[in-house]
């Protein structure tokens, strides 16, 4: 991973030059925690790399949507959806997309001081459940703007506010409990009834967007059947589960387009369409524009 190129459409990766490292690693901050690659791969076909000859960093990887693997220690894991895996320095290690269902992840290389102190109570992946406080993209925004502040230049100042949104980041996935208890919006009671299930289906969606999300999968979330559950959620909103899902992409794509330097072949990833092409069409559908006009359109 590190410093390769492998050409995934609409891909984003960071390789630090050895000076701005050494630069961090003197600093009383940076020597606590500090990366050396960063990125994000949607859709990433064909990824593999395998390390024989152990590297000084350890390698976390944040599986959003689609499947993959990696074998450490002799033993291999399959990796799904909403999960992440962190392999240790200097330990040989091998990992790779799925075939058929390639994942999209996003993906740090790190060291320091506290790099251990980071390290998930098991080797196996660990699942980061989507829920009512799961917080998932809460979390994912502090990794877009580490790449958001790179995007910037590499001045010190930069990188260390990038290396303490990275610490902070990592803390989440640690104490993924007290990360989630800080801002729990409803108690259980409440998600069982009929708007409390909408209203989770919803917050599902939002926090799901760069997955292929069909019915039957919002269905299966909230435990009921597809007919039943496009039923209610036409009642209370309006709107079908898949015309909410469409709008929600498009919302997120215009924001993308307005607060972010991504691509448009970045951002219809981050909104769940594979094809850049189907993006531009949907998106120009609902908008009455193409992203490309949208995003030159001046706003304020």
């Amino acid at each position: 991973m590190a410093g390769q190129k492998d050409g995934f459409s609409g891909e984003k990766a960071y390789v630090l030059p050895p000076a701005c490292i050494a630069e961090m690693e003197k600093d009383p901050v940076g020597e606590l925690l500090h990366f050396t690659d960063i990125g994000y791969y949607p859709v990433a076909h064909n990824h593999f790399r395998r390390r024989v000859e152990p590297i000084g960093q350890w390698v976390l990887i944040y599986c959003r949507a689609g499947k993959g693997w990696y074998s450490v220690g002799g033993q291999r894991y399959e990796v799904t959806p909403n999960s992440y895996f962190v392999l240790p320095a200097g330990i040989p290690h091998e990992y790779g997309a799925d075939a058929s269902d390639p994942w999209t992840i996003y993906w740090v290389h790190y060291r320091g001081r506290m790099a251990e102190t980071m390290m998930p109570p098991t080797q196996g992946p660990v699942a980061v459940h989507p829920g009512p406080s799961s917080r998932i993209a809460d979390r994912l925004n502090l990794f877009e703007e580490i790449m958001a502040t790179l995007d910037c230049g590499y001045s010190r100042d930069s990188l260390i506010f990038a290396c303490t949104t990275l610490s902070y980041f990592l803390s989440t996935l640690r104490h993924i409990d007290s990360y989630r208890a800080a801002r729990m919006s409803q108690t259980a009671e409440a998600e069982m009834d009929n708007a409390g299930m909408i209203d989770s289906v919803i917050r599902y969606m939002s926090e799901n967007l760069e997955r292929d999300l069909r019915l039957a999968d919002l269905a299966e979330y909230v435990g009921v059947t597809p007919t039943y559950l496009s039923h209610l959620f036409t009642l209370r909103t309006g709107n079908s589960p898949m015309t909410h899902l469409r709008q929600l992409r498009m919302s997120h794509a215009c924001h993308l387009l307005d607060f972010s330097t991504l691509h448009i072949n970045q951002i219809c990833h981050k909104v769940g369409i594979s094809d850049p092409y189907y993006f531009s069409r949907v998106f120009t559908a609902t908008m009455g524009i193409s992203p490309s006009e949208y995003r030159r359109q001046p706003k304020g």
